[in-house]
């Protein structure tokens, strides 16, 4: 029996072994600003994009080996719905939009029944960017400009084709956003109209609705 027990001990420890180099190099795919703590929520996105990339059925693991996140927090949108909003550091995005789609789709599975939106970090340079010793304000980081590069983020992969603004009688806007009528039977898209718009808000205080154009 003493045998048995050494066997059940070797056993666990190897798997507490393994659960702690898995966990060790699910934190190597965040990085969070200034050496922030993760959240929980962040640890197991984390560990998520991990365990896709040592997927051997992964078609997208080679393209994660250079992907981390930066943040993640999760949104009530609609009735009793959930996304997540993951956050990249705007050096990985080029990667991450070649691949957008299926990780996502890849997200969703290990996040059941919640919508999962991507999005880059992107710096807003305010009026006094002079004293930050810039020259000239790049256009890229307009206030405008970073909201309208949110908006493609939050329904990518699917391609903004129109945009109207339409402003009320009390001065509101509301955003119309047209998306591109092929995708609109593609993963549930059409299901997550009012997650986009949820998020678009949270993110940036605005006002937007999502439909498909007609082709």
């Amino acid at each position: 029996s003493s045998d048995l027990e050494e066997s059940a001990q070797s056993s666990e420890q190897g798997y507490s072994q393994n659960r702690l180099v898995s966990m060790l190099n699910a934190r190597k795919k965040i990085v969070k600003e200034k050496g922030a703590t993760p959240t929980d929520l962040e640890n197991e996105v984390a560990k998520a994009l991990f365990d896709i990339e040592v997927s051997p059925s992964s078609d997208i693991k080679a393209d994660l080996k250079d992907v981390y996140i930066s943040g993640a927090k999760e949104f009530e949108v609609g009735k009793g719905g959930v996304a997540i909003v993951i956050h990249m550091p705007f050096r990985v995005w080029k990667t991450v939009k070649k691949i957008q789609g299926r990780l996502i789709r890849e997200l969703e599975k290990k996040f059941s029944r919640k919508h999962i939106i991507l999005v880059a970090n992107r710096t807003i340079l305010d009026k006094n960017f002079k004293r930050k010793g810039l020259k000239v304000r790049p256009r890229s980081r307009t206030l405008t400009a970073v909201h309208e590069a949110i908006l493609e983020d939050v329904c990518g992969p699917t391609e903004i084709v129109g945009k109207r603004t339409r402003i009320s009688v009390d001065g509101t806007k509301l955003l119309k956003v047209f998306l591109d009528p092929k995708d609109k039977d593609k993963e549930n898209i059409e299901g997550k109209l009012s997650t986009y718009a949820a998020v678009y808000n949270k993110l940036t205080n605005k006002q937007a609705v999502f439909m498909f154009s007609d082709a």
